[in-house]
């Protein structure tokens, strides 16, 4: 946790040098210059327009700047708007132009990057610490394996979630209810090997059951009796 305060102090402090006004200005009195982080040029201005096409310039409504217009102005809203980047929250940065402010942008996509892979690895650690603990083997593998499937869906678009040769059905069945049935069916007479004879085959083999047409009716019946 110390690392992770300190990684979103310093991502603070340097939005704050790149945001923060070169000069002094007031909420309460208009400051005209060229400081393209005062909040007096980051808020919304209105023109005229004149019959012509022409625009004038010089501002013809000005809409007043608040203590939100520019979160790094002041030390304590950076850290604030820092904090809501890691909420997914990054209105702080709306006033600029990524286009005009690449280091802007550069600065942005390190910290979502920096951020998301430190998550990442801080939830999967605690959770491996958590199940070690637990001493249970099992339910470890299948939690980290469904978290790294969250994990994997999240950065897939949407139609490569619908692809079925990447996410094929898979079908679970207890052994011994299987094994029942089959010994069921043969024993009913509806086990036809001549359909899906090599699968059958295979099945049987798994489930240690041995099949033939001719007497195997009193081969189940001879081993239950011995079960």
């Amino acid at each position: 946790m110390v690392a992770r305060f300190l990684e979103s102090y310093s991502f603070t402090h340097a939005f704050y040098i790149l945001l923060s006004p070169e000069t002094e200005f007031s909420f309460k009195k208009y400051t005209n210059n060229n400081d393209p982080n005062n909040p007096w040029n980051l808020v919304s201005a209105y023109y005229r327009v004149f019959e012509n096409g022409t625009i004038d310039y010089n501002p013809y409504m000005i809409q007043p700047p608040n203590g939100n217009t520019n979160m790094f102005a002041n030390y304590k809203t950076a850290l604030l708007a820092t904090y809501l980047f890691l909420t997914g929250d990054s209105s702080a940065l709306s006033n600029w132009s990524y286009v005009d402010n690449p280091s802007l942008a550069i600065m942005f996509v390190l910290f979502s990057l920096f951020i998301s892979i430190y998550i990442m690895n801080l939830f999967i650690g605690l959770i491996n610490n958590a199940i070690q603990k637990a001493d249970n083997r099992v339910s470890y593998l299948i939690y980290k394996a469904e978290i790294l499937a969250e994990i994997e869906l999240f950065y897939l678009l949407p139609y490569q979630r619908r692809w079925n040769t990447w996410f094929l059905k898979y079908y679970y069945a207890n052994v011994d209810i299987v094994r029942e049935k089959v010994k069921e069916m043969i024993r009913e007479g509806e086990w036809n090997t001549d359909e899906f004879s090599e699968m059958k085959q295979n099945l049987l083999k798994n489930l240690n059951i041995k099949y033939n047409p001719n007497n195997n009716i009193d081969y189940l019946n001879s081993e239950e009796k011995r079960i």
